[in-house]
């Protein structure tokens, strides 16, 4: 059994409909206390950084994930649940997060490119990942997103796509820990794949 954490960050039943077409069993729940059973977490979102971190302390979240990672459970962020692994971010302020990748969410600054970026891009993968089994390098996933990654754990970087001058951290792999920038529930047949990927391994 899948479980997505609902925290109040949106996207939350796309998610889950996407796994019940993969034939996945996969349930929502704001109750940290039910996550026990379950092997694979899904941290969701879309939203404030600040607003989002508030929001998983209050309800036992913060507690409940660290202790989930801590025993062996594999997590999975999408977006800003990706961005919530990291040690913090710069988004309106300053503001810590669950500290499972060392690093910080950053602002995107161009002066060429739109801003959020919306819409597909190429994920580059760096490293063999599970995420990615089956999945061909440069493959497009569907982003909206105005604050990216930037993880100093090297290794613990999965894929990286260019948009606004960078190369910034699209998935993240990391003992037991997986993320991804993108959204997989909205990026077709290759994100069906990397849920399916993640439930299973």
């Amino acid at each position: 059994m899948v479980f997505i954490a609902d925290y109040g960050a949106g996207n939350l039943r796309s998610v889950q409909k996407a796994f019940d077409y993969l034939g996945i069993p996969a349930t929502v729940s704001s109750d940290p206390s039910k996550m026990a059973g379950s092997r694979k977490v899904v941290l969701p979102g879309v939203g404030a950084f600040g607003q989002a971190k508030d929001a998983l302390d209050r309800l036992g979240f913060t507690d409940a994930i660290l202790e989930h990672v801590d025993k062996g459970g594999h997590l999975f962020g999408i977006c800003l649940g990706m961005q919530l692994m990291l040690s913090g971010s710069e988004e309106m302020g300053s503001h810590r997060g669950l500290d499972l990748v060392a690093g910080r969410v950053r602002h995107f600054e161009s002066t060429t490119d739109k801003i959020p970026q919306i819409g597909w891009n190429s994920v580059d993968q760096q490293k063999e990942s599970v995420l990615f089994r089956g999945i061909e390098d440069h493959t497009f996933f569907y982003f909206v997103h105005s604050y990216y990654c930037e993880p100093l754990e090297a290794p613990s970087i999965a894929a990286t796509t260019w948009f606004a001058g960078k190369n910034f951290c699209s998935a993240i792999e990391k003992n037991g820990i997986f993320a991804v920038q993108f959204h997989p529930e909205k990026s077709s047949e290759a994100g069906l794949r990397v849920l399916r990927n993640f439930a299973e391994c």
